[in-house]
C-alpha cells in the first residue's frame, strides 16, 4: 500500500520566483542523489557498480564485518524513523511542506550513498554459477529485479515518491493532494512488491563474492524489518481497511484470490 501520502497543503499561489526556483532545485538535486543513490545500490549488489571505494579499508574480516552492519544500522535508522508519521509531524514545523519529502529523499540518498561508499571488502566468493543457460537466466532474474522496483514506483506514483510532485505542485501555485491508493497491478498480489524486486536483485546474481553476499543479507534483514514497521503504521493510519487488505493480499505474492 502506498504509504508516502502526505495531509493537503493549500496552494502558493503568493510564492515568489525565487522561492519556487529554491523549491525546484532542491527538489531536482535531491531526487538525483536519492534516485541515484538507489540504483548504485542495485548495481553494486549486482557486481555492475564500484562499491568500498573508500581507502579506509579495515584489512580485518570481523572488523569490516562489523563496520559493514553499523553502515546498515544507520541507513536503517535514517531510512525507518524519518518514514514515521510523528516524524513527518515535527519535520513540517521547521521545513515547508512542498520539500519535506524531498528532504527524505535527500537523506536517503546520502544514507546510501554512504553505505555502499564506505563497504568494507571482504575476501572470498560465496558461490559461482558457469553453466550459460542458468548464467543468463540468474542475469534476465536480476534485470527482471530492477525493472519490478522502476515499474512499482510508476504504479505508486514515482514523481510523489521522490518528492518532484509537490515541489512541482508548489511552483505552479496549485493545491497539494495526496495520491489516492489504487489496489491495482501488482499490488493485486501483493502488498509490498517493491521489497520483493529489490530483494530480487541483491541476490539474483551469477557470481556472488563475500563482500556482495554480506551486503544482500544485511539489505534483506533490513528489508523484513522495516516491513514490519511499516506495516504497523499502516495498521495504525487506515485501520481494518488495511488490516483486511492484509487478508486477502499476501507479503511478496497472493497463491490464492
Amino acid at each position: 500500500m502506498n504509504t508516502h501520502t502526505l495531509t493537503a497543503d493549500t496552494p502558493h499561489r503568493g510564492a515568489t520566483f525565487v522561492s519556487r526556483a529554491l523549491v525546484a532545485t532542491y527538489s531536482l538535486t535531491a531526487y538525483t542523489i536519492g534516485a541515484g543513490a538507489l540504483f548504485w545500490v542495485l548495481f553494486a549488489a549486482g557486481g555492475l557498480a564500484p562499491h568500498g571505494l573508500t581507502s579506509l579499508q579495515s584489512g580485518n574480516p570481523l572488523v569490516a564485518i562489523a563496520i559493514n552492519v553499523l553502515l546498515v544500522v544507520a541507513f536503517a535508522v535514517q531510512h525507518t524513523i524519518m518514514a514515521r508519521a510523528w516524524f513527518k509531524a515535527a519535520v513540517k514545523k521547521v521545513i515547508p511542506q512542498p520539500i519535506e519529502r524531498s528532504t527524505y529523499v535527500l537523506a536517503a540518498g546520502v544514507a546510501m550513498g554512504a553505505l555502499v561508499y564506505y563497504w568494507q571488502t571482504i575476501p572470498g566468493v560465496t558461490w559461482i554459477v558457469q553453466a550459460p543457460q542458468a548464467v543468463a537466466a540468474i542475469h534476465g532474474l536480476y534485470v527482471l529485479g530492477i525493472g519490478y522496483v522502476l515499474g512499482n514506483s510508476f504504479i505508486t506514483n514515482h514523481f510523489e515518491l521522490f518528492g518532484l510532485r509537490q515541489a512541482w505542485l508548489y511552483c505552479m501555485g496549485r493545491e497539494y493532494k495526496p495520491v489516492e491508493f489504487k489496489q491495482a497491478w501488482m499490488y493485486k498480489y501483493s502488498r509490498h512488491p517493491m521489497m520483493l524486486g529489490l530483494i530480487v536483485a541483491f541476490w539474483a546474481t551469477p557470481e556472488m563474492s563475500t563482500t556482495r553476499f554480506l551486503l544482500a543479507a544485511l539489505l534483506t534483514v533490513y528489508i523484513f524489518v522495516g516491513i514490519r514497521f511499516e506495516e504497523r503504521s499502516l495498521v495504525q493510519e487506515f485501520g481494518d481497511t488495511y488490516r483486511e487488505y492484509q487478508q486477502k493480499i499476501g507479503l511478496f505474492f497472493t497463491l490464492k484470490k
